[in-house]
């Protein structure tokens, strides 16, 4: 892969791609349009409606004979509502009006409770018929004869003056605004109305005012506006910005595969002496930058428009940093998104063929984002492994102001993953020329086994295999996280990382030696090994965890963990568990699978890779650097010894002891992990001294004779 060439292709398709006034139109202009105008058109339109049916009285038809008292509250409130008395009501309602009593009240029932009774033998509780009253009120307020109908029922005039208590009744229709609208403008009169009979009541009666009340009950939000804002634009918005971020790169790519079809040029760019990858490279280059470059246009006209609507506003301002954060959050969404459209427009044999091809599956990315503008629907550590959902719960968290450091890691690292997935797979599509003419493949052609064994994995399969056994890792371990502590890490490491490693090995007829580097290493390296993996601790705690250090609660959950928790488990059942389990399987996987598909890339790409996935699997933030340092010592031990065994034995070591240093602290011995920031420097620089010894030694050792002549 030539990067030179990689960046020919991009500068030839980007310019191209630039003359297109489509392409600009909807990828730059649009976004910068579509915002201010769709803001400011609805805030109009709301703007307008609200004062019209300020300024609009509401029809109540009034049923009933109101008291004088009630009739002037009513009129003299100014609740801009218009008292109509009844017409041309039925005898039988006339006849209800005259003597009924006012319906009962219908006990809601409540699921859950725990004071229910339920008898097997008891006959179910059927609703009251429909009374003429509620039919005739219907009819009025669905035929708009009235907004609203008031019915005062009989003796309203003699209870209030009695001081029994009164009843009436509100009909009303809940879809039309006019008639919530009177709804609410008579609810707030009655209650006025209501507090205002109170308190002659106490009057009369001697009682100190607030006696009927008894409690006093206020409720006091305590969200501030920027909070309330942020949740209402941070449930629509990101479902908006990604919709039209990803639209962008639809013409870009089905310009980039499928057009090129239709000019036969694609046959051009096959012929010549180009490596897929490089074709697919500088493709998939020149259309992220016109995606990126639409999501900035967008993030841009969003955060233009917020400023100026809240201008006026001095309690609503997002920062510039939340936009700027939304802006990087959106980076795997469009490298996911250009790789998909991409890998799948190449199938399109022209123009209309790609269209039909993209639009279900814009659909199929697009509509599960339809979730977060649910209620209750946020960021966790399940939902920030979801695809395209945890980006959008990402940046809702963002302009919420909830978004976690650790959730923030977990759902750029699962995103990240999708995304390097999704460009895997569009480059093995763009390796079968075959597609890229216009033909078709099956699925079987797609996945058919090697015919003969030997070889190594490719670095597509080893970071397409690492995508798949990450997800898998997580949601497999969450459905283990009932069992018990020892049964989810045996079932981890064992069911998700060593043994579809194992599979996948044996079904691509992989060689075990080259693959997995099952050699015998020098006695020199194995020294060397067993010197790092007891120095190796000290370094990384006491200069690498400086750099980022833990939360003390984080800290304190690692030392919970070491020890299972208050259960009796013996020293060597723990090193067992948590330091030949890990040194075993991820070494099979992260230096065995993955460095030997990396390593035609070279030493320190491969090394640097391959610790970079190690320590994105640990899932922490906090545990980034640390993991990160240690990848790179084991895959430098492989590298350099030619044998897994030297990693396995340094990887073992390593978390033997952090593991016996736990145990043995409830005997007093030792210093309290959790009660330590940070190593002395003393203890620092004493493991970086072993550690550095331990590297001469593997660096000078022999290595063994059947060694990939390019590991040296």
């Amino acid at each position: 892969m030539r990067s030179a060439i990689i960046l020919t292709i991009f500068r030839k398709e980007i310019l191209e791609t630039l003359r297109d006034r489509r392409t600009l139109f909807f990828s730059f202009l649009l976004p910068i349009l579509l915002y201010p105008a769709l803001s400011l058109s609805l805030a109009k339109v709301q703007e307008t409606r609200v004062a019209e049916q300020q300024a609009k009285l509401s029809v109540v038809a009034v049923w009933g004979e109101a008291s004088p008292a009630l009739q002037d509250w009513l009129r003299k409130t100014n609740v801009m509502v218009r008292l109509e008395p009844a017409r041309d009501l039925p005898a039988d309602v006339l006849r209800e009006l005259a003597t009924a009593k006012p319906p009962p009240e219908l006990a809601k029932k409540k699921r859950g409770n725990a004071n229910a009774t339920t008898n097997a033998d008891s006959e179910p509780t059927l609703e009251p018929p429909p009374s003429p009253v509620l039919l005739a009120a219907q009819r009025a307020v669905l035929e708009r004869k009235a907004d609203a109908v008031l019915v005062v029922w009989p003796g309203f005039a003699t209870d209030l003056a009695s001081g029994n208590r009164a009843a009436l009744s509100i009909y009303y229709d809940s879809v039309r605004d006019d008639s919530r609208k009177a709804q609410a403008r008579l609810h707030d009169a009655l209650i006025d109305f209501r507090r205002d009979e109170v308190r002659r009541r106490e009057r009369e009666r001697s009682l100190p005012e607030g006696f009927a009340t008894a409690i006093a009950i206020r409720e006091e939000n305590v969200s501030q506006p920027k909070r309330q804002v942020g949740s209402l634009i941070g449930s629509l918005l990101p479902l908006l910005l990604i919709i039209l971020s990803a639209s962008g790169g639809i013409y870009v790519t089905l310009d980039l595969t499928a057009g090129e079809k239709e000019r036969n040029t694609m046959q051009t760019l096959l012929c010549a002496p180009l490596d897929p990858v490089e074709i697919i490279g500088g493709k998939f280059l020149a259309a992220w930058t016109v995606v990126l470059l639409s999501a900035l246009a967008n993030v841009a006209s969003l955060a233009a428009t917020f400023a100026r609507i809240a201008a006026p506003v001095s309690d609503f301002n997002i920062p510039p940093i939340t936009y700027v954060l939304t802006f990087f959050a959106l980076l795997p969404v469009t490298f996911t998104t250009t790789a998909i459209f991409l890998g799948v427009a190449v199938f399109a044999r022209d123009l209309k063929d790609g269209q039909n091809f993209l639009t279900p599956v814009m659909l199929g990315i697009t509509l599960p984002l339809a979730v977060t503008s649910l209620p209750g629907i946020e960021l966790t550590a399940v939902t920030s492994f979801v695809p395209m959902v945890n980006i959008a719960l990402l940046i809702k968290g963002l302009f919420i102001g909830e978004a976690k450091t650790e959730l923030i890691f977990l759902t750029l690292s699962s995103a990240s993953v999708y995304a390097l997935v999704a460009l895997v797979l569009a480059a093995r599509v763009f390796h079968r020329q075959h597609v890229m003419l216009g033909g078709t493949e099956s699925v079987r052609e797609w996945i058919q086994r090697p015919t003969q064994s030997g070889g190594t994995p490719t670095p597509t399969f080893a970071l397409a295999t690492f995508g798949i056994v990450f997800v898998v890792m997580f949601y497999g371990s969450l459905l283990l996280s009932e069992k018990n502590l020892a049964a989810t890490l045996l079932g981890s490491q064992y069911g998700f990382f060593l043994l579809p490693v194992l599979l996948l090995a044996l079904f691509m007829r992989f060689s075990p030696t080259e693959t997995f580097s099952l050699r015998r290493p020098a006695a020199r390296a194995v020294l060397g090994s067993v010197l790092i993996g007891l120095s190796a601790w000290a370094v990384a705690g006491g200069i690498v965890i400086r750099l980022l250090p833990p939360p003390d609660s984080m800290v304190k959950a690692m030392e919970k963990m070491l020890l299972l928790g208050d259960a009796d488990v013996p020293l060597w059942a723990v090193w067992l568990l948590f330091a030949v389990t890990p040194g075993l399987c991820e070494e099979i996987f992260f230096r065995g699978l993955v460095l030997s598909g990396l390593r035609r890339w070279g030493i320190w790409p491969a090394i640097g890779v391959s610790s970079l996935l190690f320590a994105i699997a640990h899932a922490s933030l906090y545990r980034l650097l640390p993991t990160l340092f240690l990848g790179a010592l084991f895959g430098y031990l492989v590298w350099r010894s030619g044998s897994i065994a030297c990693s396995m034995i340094a990887h073992a070591l390593s978390n033997g002891l952090i593991t016996t240093a736990v145990h043995l602290q409830p005997r007093g011995v030792g210093p309290r992990i959790a009660e330590m920031n940070v190593l002395p420097w003393s203890i620092t620089f004493a493991g970086l001294a072993v550690c550095l010894l331990g590297l001469w030694l593997v660096h000078t050792a022999p290595r063994p004779a059947n060694s990939p002549p390019d590991a040296a």
